[in-house]
């Protein structure tokens, strides 16, 4: 077991450091063959790359690692869904415009 910690130790710092290497790269890439040419905007540096990529990080994908949990929160509507009353149900709809259950969910007839 303290084997695999210290592999894991060592790899992890070397496996981060080739993600920003690699996706710095393959941004500032895109970035210097694309931008300029469309929207006449200047050329970034390897490490206005890197930033572009961490904000895009940040702003889509979550500080995280996983974004929003979006599959949690459909399971935990789905299983509310289950356990109202049709009457419930019925004031939900109303309340939301019209919308009916969550797809996951059994369709009921209005």
């Amino acid at each position: 077991m303290k084997k695999k910690w210290i592999w894991i130790i060592f790899l992890a710092p070397l496996g981060i450091a080739l993600f920003i290497t690699i996706g710095g790269e393959v941004v500032l890439h895109l970035w210097n063959w694309l931008v300029p040419s469309l929207f006449g905007w200047r050329q970034i540096s390897f490490w206005q790359a890197v930033g572009l990529l961490a904000l895009c990080r940040i702003l889509f994908g979550g500080v995280s690692g996983r974004g929003f949990h979006r599959s949690n929160y459909r399971r935990r509507m789905a299983e509310r869904w289950e356990q109202m009353s049709p009457e419930e149900r019925e004031k939900l709809r109303s309340r939301c415009g019209g919308f009916g259950a969550p797809s996951s969910g059994a369709k009921e007839s209005a």
